[in-house]
């Protein structure tokens, strides 16, 4: 069990993801699987967060301990684990609840992952993970993936395995998601990109942002880029070549990082992130969080209109479940939504700051692909598609 928060002042604590938490349980699984070692605690291998920088290399080796509350076999081929998740001074809805994991060795080669009880299934079009399938995302799917094949080596396995990733409970506590509105059925996602939960502290994250831009400032640095999560300031560091200091984690609070440049002296600043959170700045907003400001589809149905779209693929647009999903349609009829949707807000964030300072959107996918760009001073200022 974690340790009871002090009720005196003190810094808050970070947490682990529901990724974290399976992967933990696959650890100790497949540790009794294999070697029939029966392990209570597990250290998980966090993902790297930026693996195109050089400097952060020191970071490929950061671990974090787990404890098990349950850990058996079920069959000859099969074993169970499950963990308690603690999301520290953060306490979402899966606060507390037992994440377990269910392994079976196959024969088939390779490993494949089902959504056990209390984990949903996608069930719309949109999302990282395709229709069908369970909502276990990319990064979570990853870590299983890369400690079960260790495991493998260190033990001589060469064949496959089945992962069954459950929560108990999962069903209702779903229902303090949004997992029905996108369309995940039956239980909760599978969370994570850096396996680590950090504290939503507003105050103390906007001036972790002010102090980047100051510190980037005063070492006479002249490009900073702010980014929105792991995949898109991946992705811009390594386009630029950029370091530490020259990278903001803006997170969803773009407010934060351009209204702070009429202090910070910094003369080229690059906003990357995910299409949803551009086309939120394009849509007028600084606080990019889903709790203070929403995907306008009618508004992206708008811009397409302008862009050629006839009325049913506007239409379809507004329907959609996500920006994605839009994007996506509008790919598939020549209309190039995502350079509008950079332009405007591009246009958008050129309004909250001072004149001298030049301005670069950047949108990227999931998968931190280049979606498209829009840049200030560089090239004449296009007219928005509002």
């Amino acid at each position: 069990m974690w340790p009871e928060s002090s009720e005196q002042k003190q810094p808050l604590r970070t947490g682990l993801t529901t990724g974290t938490c399976a992967t933990a349980c696959c650890l100790a699984v497949g540790h009794l699987l294999l070697g029939r070692v029966k392990k209570t605690s597990v250290s998980v291998t966090l993902p790297i967060k930026r693996p195109n920088a050089k400097e952060a290399s020191h970071r490929a080796s950061k671990h974090v301990d787990l404890e098990l509350t349950l850990v058996e076999m079920r069959t000859a081929t099969s074993a169970y684990a499950q963990t308690t998740k603690d999301a520290g001074d953060d306490p979402d809805a899966t606060h507390g609840a037992t994440i377990w994991v269910s392994v079976k060795l196959v024969a088939q080669k390779g490993i494949s992952f089902i959504a056990g009880k209390g984990v949903g299934t996608v069930t719309r079009s949109g999302l990282v993970i395709d229709v069908g399938q369970a909502a276990i995302n990319p990064i979570p799917r990853q870590m299983m993936s890369e400690h079960l094949t260790r495991l493998g080596v260190f033990y001589q396995y060469t064949d496959g395995f089945e992962v069954t990733v459950g929560v108990v409970n999962g069903e209702e506590i779903a229902k303090k998601t949004m997992n029905g509105r996108l369309g995940i059925l039956g239980g909760l996602s599978i969370l994570g990109t850096t396996g680590i939960v950090r504290p939503y502290s507003c105050s103390a994250w906007i001036a972790s942002i002010h102090q980047g831009l100051d510190v980037a400032a005063s070492n006479d640095y002249t490009h900073v880029a702010a980014s929105t999560g792991n995949a898109s300031e991946a992705f811009i560091s390594e386009h630029y070549g950029l370091n530490d200091m020259q990278l903001i984690e803006m997170g969803d609070f773009a407010g934060a990082v351009l209204k702070h440049l009429k202090k910070a002296p910094v003369k080229r600043v690059t906003i990357c992130g995910g299409f949803g959170k551009i086309s939120k700045l394009a849509d007028g907003h600084l606080d990019l969080h889903s709790s203070r400001s929403s995907i306008n589809l009618v508004k992206l149905s708008d811009v397409a209109r302008k862009l050629g779209a006839d009325e049913a693929l506007a239409t379809s647009i507004e329907a959609c479940n996500t920006s994605l999903e839009a994007l996506g349609l509008c790919q598939q009829h020549g209309i190039d939504l995502a350079d509008a949707v950079c332009q405007n807000a591009l246009n958008f964030a050129q309004t909250t700051v001072p004149s001298s300072v030049q301005l670069e959107v950047f949108a990227v996918n999931r998968q931190g692909k280049l979606l498209a760009s829009a840049f200030g001073a560089q090239t004449p200022n296009k007219e928005a598609v509002l």
